[in-house]
């Protein structure tokens, strides 16, 4: 079976799907990976990742005196820097335990998806520990849980970028993923 993938910079054929490289993946967080552990396999999907497209995280600083702040105060805040981070032509998928959940399967299909979009930015976005601003929730394209548990936000980004990963893998028919 073969996927088309059309981008603005034109496309690359792979043995099952067509890779645009002219998009880019972009995962938001707030604050830094503290734990040695989770940057280590983070690096290691990184670096996996490098095969099938561009993706780089960007780490927004924790809002400073937080402590001082209410929640609402401190997800508008997080959510001014999260808008300045995004143009208007970005598609956003929020990381949200309320979102649409999906299997690995079904992530890889959202991924084809965006791609034949043409898309030129997929960002997605992991929020503080409150959640998102209204303001965040307005932009958002869409909502995508990876699960209804809660984890830490150290973990989130573990887990989806090796379900980034995965997903790629899928698309191109490699081993990685069983049924």
């Amino acid at each position: 079976m073969f996927f088309f993938i059309f981008g603005r910079f034109g496309f690359v054929r792979q043995k099952y799907a067509y890779f645009c490289l002219a998009m880019k993946v972009k995962l938001l967080v707030i604050g830094k990976t503290d734990a040695d552990y989770v940057k280590q396999g983070i690096d290691l999907y990184i670096k996996r990742l490098k095969h099938y497209c561009s993706f780089v995280i960007i780490e927004i600083a924790d809002i400073k005196n937080s402590k001082n702040l209410s929640e609402k105060e401190q997800t508008e805040k997080e959510g001014e820097v999260i808008l300045s981070k995004i143009e208007n032509a970005d598609w956003v998928s929020l990381l949200d335990e309320n979102g649409k959940e999906n299997d690995s399967i079904g992530f890889s299909n959202v991924l084809q998806k965006r791609m034949n979009q043409g898309l030129k930015n997929l960002i997605f976005v992991v929020g503080g520990p409150y959640g998102f601003s209204e303001n965040v929730y307005q932009r958002a394209n869409e909502k995508l849980a990876l699960s209804r548990m809660t984890f830490s936000h150290q973990m989130v980004r573990l887990f989806f970028v090796e379900q980034l990963y995965r997903g790629f893998t899928i698309l191109k028919g490699e081993p990685y993923h069983h049924k």
